[in-house]
């Protein structure tokens, strides 16, 4: 019987030379040689050991330059948390200004997008172009073939998918270049073209992929199916909605086929609700166990082997010494009034008057928040904290997988997907199965008086409890259109000239005369 492969029992070593010494070209190819080539890509292990660095430059593409997965998608809608002042500029982009010199050469550089890319590319060449006599060391040979570059698809789809909403046209690189200094410079492609790109990954990758897994240990940290047909709805209601930017009406087909696949992900996904009574182990490493069965999607960060973070968005929200032994009292990010009114209030008769109280009685609300009696709350999401100095409570990580598709966010899209198609009664059964799941307040509920924008500004608030600080809700916003009761920077001609996408950094174009810059920051950097 020869040996099953585990990606996370496989030294990461010779992955991190390949992926990590490159030249400093735009797009950030990695060089390596043909000797090289004739060492490597020998052995079904080689392979995962390649998808195993595919998915470390994934993590430290999305959690590099201050967490910028949750810079673009939650901390510029502003409302949501608060970034305190240290020095670089970061809170400037919480008013709309990504100008300031660190955010723009830093959240504006996408070259690590392009390594992730590029490295996917690769396996897909790699893969099309092996013999079985490279698999000695695998059973299934097909199989595990069609694993790896399923995979690989993934990956480069969801990839793009976070460039397309972050920057709108950016080069399209489907092709392998083992060597950078032929690797051509290219324009932008645009975001409608780089968009069919990443539906074609998506289709052919869930076609190559199970809907389960051969290895416990690989579930939800790996992509399947089932992590395919999820960025699949997210690709379909995105296109549905922000391929015209002066239209609030959504594209039909686009919406119908978020519809089925949806409605495909629920029914043959496996997935399910973590009970609320095991709220934390959707967010710690390796959540999907008996109790929990929400990941569909999620990146592996725990360190019970030594793969935690201590640059983990959550160790900003968290305070000294309850939940990190050495921190002070103060924490640089933190939850303003803004949040708990716009999400948690609701209206209430209390016998002589209505009142607007917060629903304090939400599972989110008393799970996810401390010190909410003072005038910076603390989000306690992300606080699985591990001590790697544990006798003097030093070196703290925080063992907390970075989920970025689960079970519930696949339930709410049911309810943006009834929107777009006039099904107000579905759409409120979604949104009150959720505050009854939760535990909310009996009152705080929906009914036949709430118009369709009523509902959708409901759907929105109801996203913003589940999905608080997982990268969702700017996106939300602009896709729906609520961005106009929560956004106070981004305005409607802003938004119609798409002056939500990013500038690209200035670095960028030194070595690519076909580069033009994001055009509403023309004039601006």
């Amino acid at each position: 019987m020869k040996r099953n492969i585990s990606i996370y029992s496989i030294p990461l070593l010779l992955l991190c030379v390949l992926a990590g010494s490159s030249c400093k070209k735009l797009l950030e190819q990695t060089p390596k040689n043909s000797t090289y080539d004739e060492v490597f890509w020998k052995t079904g292990r080689d392979y995962q050991s390649a998808m195993a660095g595919n998915y470390s430059l994934l993590r430290r593409t999305l959690t590099d330059k201050s967490n910028r997965y949750y810079m673009y998608g939650d901390a510029v809608a502003k409302n949501y948390f608060t970034i305190d002042y240290n020095g670089d500029g970061l809170e400037g982009i919480q008013n709309g200004d990504f100008t300031f010199k660190y955010n723009v050469q830093s959240l504006g550089d996408w070259s690590l997008f392009y390594k992730t890319i590029n490295m996917s590319n690769l396996i897909i060449s790699k893969v099309d172009k092996s013999t079985d006599a490279d698999f000695a060391d695998v059973d299934n040979i097909q199989q595990f073939k069609n694993k790896m570059k399923g995979q690989a698809l993934f990956i480069r789809a969801f990839t793009y998918f976070e460039m397309a909403k972050v920057w709108g046209d950016v080069p399209l690189v489907v092709e392998a270049y083992d060597d950078a200094i032929v690797a051509p410079q290219l324009a932008r492609t645009p975001v409608a073209d780089v968009l069919k790109q990443i539906e074609k990954d998506c289709k052919q990758a869930a076609a190559l992929l199970d809907w389960g897994y051969a290895v416990k240990s690989e579930r939800a940290v790996t992509a399947n199916r089932g992590s395919a047909y999820a960025l699949l709805a997210h690709l379909y209601l995105w296109r549905a909605t922000m391929s015209n930017l002066a239209s609030n009406t959504p594209n039909a087909e686009d919406v119908n086929s978020a519809d089925t696949t949806v409605t495909k992900l629920l029914a043959l996904g496996g997935y399910s609700y973590t009970d609320t009574a095991n709220y934390y182990t959707t967010f710690v490493g390796r959540s999907n166990t008996a109790t929990s069965n929400e990941g569909i999607f999620q990146l592996y960060m725990d360190d019970k082997t030594q793969e935690g973070s201590n640059a983990h968005i959550g160790l900003e929200f968290l305070r000294g010494p309850d939940y990190v032994a050495y921190y002070s009292s103060n924490a640089r990010f933190w939850v303003p009034s803004t949040y708990f009114n716009n999400n948690y209030q609701f209206w209430y008769w209390d016998g002589s008057q209505w009142t607007r109280p917060l629903d304090t009685a939400d599972v989110r609300y008393r799970k996810n928040f401390d010190y909410t009696k003072t005038s910076e709350p603390m989000c306690r999401k992300y606080s699985n904290v591990v001590y790697r100095n544990p006798g003097q409570n030093l070196d703290a990580y925080l063992s907390n997988d970075m989920i970025l598709f689960r079970y519930s966010d696949m339930q709410l899209l049911r309810a943006e997907i009834a929107l777009y198609k006039n099904d107000l009664a579905t759409a409120m059964q979604v949104i009150n199965s959720f505050r009854e799941r939760n535990g909310a307040h009996p009152d705080n509920r929906v009914d036949n008086s709430y118009t369709k924008d009523d509902l959708m500004y409901e759907y929105i608030v109801e996203r913003g409890k589940e999905l608080y600080v997982e990268g969702h809700i700017f996106w939300d916003l602009l896709r729906t259109r609520q961005y106009v009761n929560f956004v106070d920077w981004l305005s409607e001609a802003r938004f119609a000239r798409g002056g939500f996408y990013w500038p690209v950094s200035p670095d960028l174009f030194r070595n690519n005369r076909f580069l033009v810059q994001t055009s509403w920051w023309l004039g601006k950097i």
